[in-house]
């Protein structure tokens, strides 16, 4: 499955934490992040993460870009929903996830909740609609 990265500052440390964590789910899978979080992730962990632009930079929109081509197969973006532009940041992100029927976490109970069902094969009808 491929799998993209996204936090807001506030929510960085959250996502590390929880990548820290859930390390030995992810490093069975590909994993794509916004710029700063990708790196974050990779050093704290050792995964291997394909890092776009930051996402005030375009990388936002590189992964969805990604999503609309159904590249992408899971969504973790952590929000911090305090932050004035969390709502214009996530609502293209979460149209494009709807349109082509992608899981999408934007806190990290959420989040967990898909890692543990990915661990136990329950996002496995991705492979079969999309052909992998």
């Amino acid at each position: 499955m491929n799998i993209a990265l996204i936090a807001h500052d506030e929510k960085k440390e959250l996502m590390v934490q929880f990548c820290i964590a859930y390390c030995g789910i992810l490093s069975k899978h590909s994993l794509c992040a916004t710029g700063t979080t990708g790196k974050l992730v990779s050093e704290a962990t050792g995964l291997k993460v394909q890092r776009f632009l930051t996402g005030r930079q375009g990388g936002d929109q590189q992964i969805g870009a990604r999503i609309t081509y159904n590249e992408i197969d899971m969504v973790i973006f952590l929000r911090d929903p305090l932050d004035p532009m969390s709502d214009t940041d996530i609502e293209g992100l979460l149209r494009l996830c709807d349109l082509n029927t992608i899981p999408m976490a934007t806190n990290v109970a959420t989040a967990e909740m898909l890692i543990l069902g990915l661990e136990r094969g329950d996002l496995d009808w991705r492979n079969i609609t999309v052909g992998r």
